[in-house]
């Protein structure tokens, strides 16, 4: 129990007050005692009309999980057995890695009925990466009736909560896209019939259809003209290689790039296996450290994602060489490696370029990094004063950059895909179903 700032003020209110009596009349000195003695007993009924902090219980409810990028809502449930409002300041102590909110406000009200005062209170959680975080302690601060004596309580909490890929978003596109029938039939690629080279069927000939589709051994047999459909293969192998270097743990749109690669990532193995292809997944920054055989079913989707959620953030270099080798060596069949990963400029990009290119001649490599939304609008912005100019050159300087080593991968045979995080995964899947249809792969 501390003083407030008003009963600061209370007592030195009575200074003047006594200055003034004793220069009316000296025996009116007596009135600072009488002062002191109101505001003490003020203060000593603002005490005993306080609310007690052994009446004052505080039960946390978190979440199961949260999705990276989503936040979330921790319910603490506020009991005390007291007849009296009470306002009450709630100041949470959080991880590191989310984000800080500031003191909340909530009035604890009497009940009609008798029983205990109860109140609830939402506390907002904003991950900033995957792992387990949570509530360290509450800090709770309340004043007596008169506002005179302030009372402080810390809780300690240590309640906490996994923070993951974020499924939600795949789950939500998923259903988005499967939802309608017509939209599946436009979107599984594997069904586009006479562009693919695994047979389908036989049909009747017809006028108007290719007269090299026709299936002369067939027809013969049948005594009818009878063409060969096709459609795209299934069946093939994709690899999602995801960097977790230093680089893609810098934050973009609040959250580090890993996680949008992530999140990318999985999106995409859910796409990949629901079309009938084989996923594999490679997390690597100095040296491999998670390795899974490209393997078909939506059963391996969970796999996939347990395995996802391993993928650490480390502040160590990324050694392409050493990984896109190691890759090479466990790949006995052409695929398509899907590399997410990010650079500064073209001289840190020297290496990744050169191993990108020689696993560019064996396999079709796409190419994916997050691009930084601020980057353009930086370099575009209005020269006002002499910082802004500077941060203008420099910017352009790393976009002039980038479209270097973007073109310099495009002409070694991959593709490139440069998004902001608001369209990073939808142009991810499209490319898919592009690079699919022409049968790259």
């Amino acid at each position: 129990m501390r003083p407030t700032l008003r009963a600061v003020i209370v007592f030195l209110a009575g200074i003047p007050i006594s200055l003034l009596a004793v220069t009316i009349n000296a025996r009116l000195w007596t009135t600072w005692l009488a002062y002191l003695g109101a505001a003490v007993l003020l203060l000593g009924i603002d005490m005993v009309l306080a609310l007690p902090k052994r009446r004052l219980k505080i039960a946390t409810a978190l979440p199961e999980q949260l999705f990276i990028g989503e936040p979330g809502v921790a319910r603490l449930a506020i009991t005390a057995r007291w007849r009296r409002p009470t306002t009450l300041e709630i100041l949470p102590e959080l991880d590191d890695d989310l984000a800080p909110q500031p003191a909340m406000a909530a009035v604890l009200r009497p009940p009609v009925e008798k029983g205990p005062s109860t109140l609830t209170v939402e506390l907002p959680l904003v991950p900033r990466r995957r792992g387990d975080h949570g509530i360290r302690t509450l800090h709770v601060r309340w004043t007596g009736p008169f506002g005179l004596l302030e009372r402080r309580i810390a809780m300690p909490i240590d309640a906490k909560v996994s923070v993951v890929p974020n499924i939600g978003a795949v789950r939500a596109i998923a259903l988005r896209m499967f939802a309608d029938r017509s939209f599946m039939a436009g979107l599984k690629v594997e069904r586009y019939l006479g562009d693919g080279t695994e047979f389908e069927s036989l049909r009747e000939y017809v006028p108007g259809l290719d007269h090299r589709a026709i299936d002369w051994k067939s027809s013969a047999r049948h005594r009818k003209l009878l063409c060969t459909e096709f459609r795209a293969e299934r069946n093939h192998q994709v690899v999602m290689a995801v960097d977790a270097g230093q680089l893609m743990a810098e934050p973009v749109a609040g959250i580090p790039k890993l996680d949008h690669a992530i999140n990318a990532a999985i999106l995409l193995g859910w796409f990949c296996l629901r079309t009938g292809d084989r996923v594999g997944l490679l997390g690597f920054d100095e040296k491999v450290r998670t390795w899974s055989e490209p393997k078909g079913g939506m059963h391996t989707f969970a796999r996939l994602q347990a395995l996802s959620a391993e993928i650490d953030y480390r502040r160590v270099e990324t050694n392409f060489t050493l990984t896109l080798a190691d890759l090479s060596t466990r790949l006995k069949r052409r695929s398509l490696v899907v590399l997410f990963t990010d650079f500064l400029d073209t001289v840190t990009a020297e290496l990744m370029v050169e191993n990108v290119t020689r696993l560019a001649r064996r396999h079709l490599v796409l190419f994916v990094a997050v691009k930084d939304p601020t980057l353009d609008a930086r370099a575009l912005a209005v020269p006002r004063s002499l910082d802004v100019l500077h941060q203008a050159v420099v910017a352009s300087d790393f976009a002039r950059e980038r479209n270097i080593v973007l073109e310099r991968l495009r002409r070694a045979g991959a593709h490139c895909i440069d998004a902001t995080p608001g369209e990073f995964s939808m142009q991810l899947v499209n490319r898919y179903i592009e690079i699919k249809r022409r049968e790259l792969f």
